[in-house]
């Protein structure tokens, strides 16, 4: 029996010959295959199959926790982050009635669905979940311990989604530690503390101690995987970001054209690897002046990811509103302001209304009416953005100086100043808060 039959044969098994159903384990053996094999729809019909198998040994059975997570695992890796948590939280809630408290196997689903709830922009309510992750692994396995490290990896994550830098970078030097220690230098296992604190540094500025890191990750990276691998191209992009703040704009286009080398296959046979590469070359282009480069790079990307993940996907938001973006820096509001509105529905609907990047969508809204002239249209707009960030960042993010400083403008148009100079005096102290910070280092 040919493969493709297998699994024909179990995904539309009657529903009535009970007797000869398959078991949990074919099912789930089904399902991994499918996914392995790249049939999305199949290993989602399987897995949720699978669920309804375990169902009946029980709430507190370790294989209705693995079913939810294989079908939460599957969502995340094709960003329907809002459709994986649940399914994650459930697998959590299933494991910690099988288990006692300080149980191993809590580990990983407490970072699976940490891991969920960052996706979705919601550092604050991942945090906890790091937190146990890592008191329970230090209890049980030790502090030197590689899931220990992956914890650490995960708390450290949720501290620079809102700029604690301080409190992350010691986190992701002890997974790192950790991993060197326990797997080796070379190990695959650290090249993900490598990349976030490579990051981490470059969101601070720190460009000259970032580029090693990242410099690392691809090197460990094609020894262990080959210099072709997908995983090479998307380090060679977070090495083009690098560059590209640095003002670097030759080494950019470099390390973006040799991650496409990586990761473009031809058109039609594209990826949604490949957009995020293909967006930030046309960024790289963008700012160069260079707009006839630029926008065909937009375009295709948006084009991609409407394609593979579907019209209502959150990536394609962000493609949307990075055309958007470049239309609007033109001053070619009429095409920017559809395309923003867009933008926050398919936001809103995907992830959720308090996402933080529901905030940037509701600022770019209002930025392109103010352009325009469209006051009254502009100004209830950044409340809602500032209320979103405030929840989603914390208090003292950057990205809320931004929006404050905005809003300041309209409120000063309203003749609003005692207002205007409460929003601008918020901002400044929480730039000069982060300046400071950054001069402790």
């Amino acid at each position: 029996m040919t493969r493709a039959l297998a699994l024909a044969l179990l995904l539309f098994w009657p529903a009535t010959a009970t007797a000869q159903s398959p078991g949990w384990a074919d099912i789930m053996g089904a399902a991994d295959r499918a996914w392995q094999g790249g049939q999305i729809a199949d290993a989602e019909r399987l897995y949720a199959a699978a669920i309804t198998k375990a169902e009946s040994f029980g709430e507190s059975d370790s294989r209705l926790a693995q079913s939810l997570t294989a079908l939460g695992l599957l969502y995340r890796e094709q960003g329907r982050y809002g459709a994986a948590a649940p399914l994650l939280g459930r697998a959590l809630s299933v494991t910690e009635k099988a288990v006692p408290p300080g149980d191993p196997s809590l580990v990983p689903a407490l970072i699976n669905l940490g891991d969920a709830w960052l996706q979705q922009g919601l550092a604050s309510a991942a945090e906890p979940l790091f937190r146990r992750a890592m008191t329970i692994s230090e209890n049980a396995a030790g502090a030197d311990d590689p899931a220990t490290a992956g914890a650490m990896n995960g708390l450290a994550r949720s501290y620079q989604a809102r700029a604690r830098y301080a409190e992350a970078e010691p986190l992701y030097r002890g997974a790192l530690r950790i991993y060197e220690k326990a797997l080796g230098p070379g190990s695959l296992e650290v090249v993900s503390p490598l990349s976030n604190l490579g990051g981490l540094y470059r969101e601070q500025g720190r460009y000259r101690e970032a580029e090693p890191l990242f410099l690392r990750a691809i090197a460990i990276r094609e020894a262990r995987l080959g210099p072709r691998h997908g995983d090479v191209g998307a380090t060679l992009g977070n090495l083009g970001l690098l560059y590209f703040d640095e003002k670097r704009y030759a080494d950019a286009e470099a390390a973006y054209l040799r991650a496409l080398a990586i990761l473009d296959p031809g058109p039609g046979r594209e990826s949604p690897q490949v957009t995020e590469t293909l967006n930030n070359l046309a960024e790289l282009y963008r700012v160069q002046g260079r707009y006839d480069e630029a926008e065909p790079l937009y375009r295709r990307s948006l084009a991609i990811r409407e394609r593979t993940l579907g019209p209502d996907h959150p990536s394609v938001a962000t493609s949307l509103n990075n055309l958007a973006a470049f239309y609007h820096v033109q001053g070619r509001y009429a095409e920017a302001e559809p395309l923003y509105r867009r933008t926050l529905v398919i936001l809103e609907k995907s992830v959720g209304p308090a996402h933080r990047n529901v905030a940037s969508a509701l600022n770019n809204l209002a930025e392109v009416y103010r352009a325009q002239g469209r006051w009254e249209d502009a100004a209830p707009l950044y409340p809602r953005a500032i209320a979103v960030a405030e929840k989603a960042l914390g208090p003292d993010h950057p990205a809320l100086a931004g929006l404050l400083e905005n809003y300041a403008v309209v409120l000063r148009r309203a003749h609003r100043d005692a207002e205007a100079l409460e929003m601008d005096e918020r901002a400044r102290d929480i730039r000069s808060r982060h300046s400071l910070e950054n001069q402790r280092r």
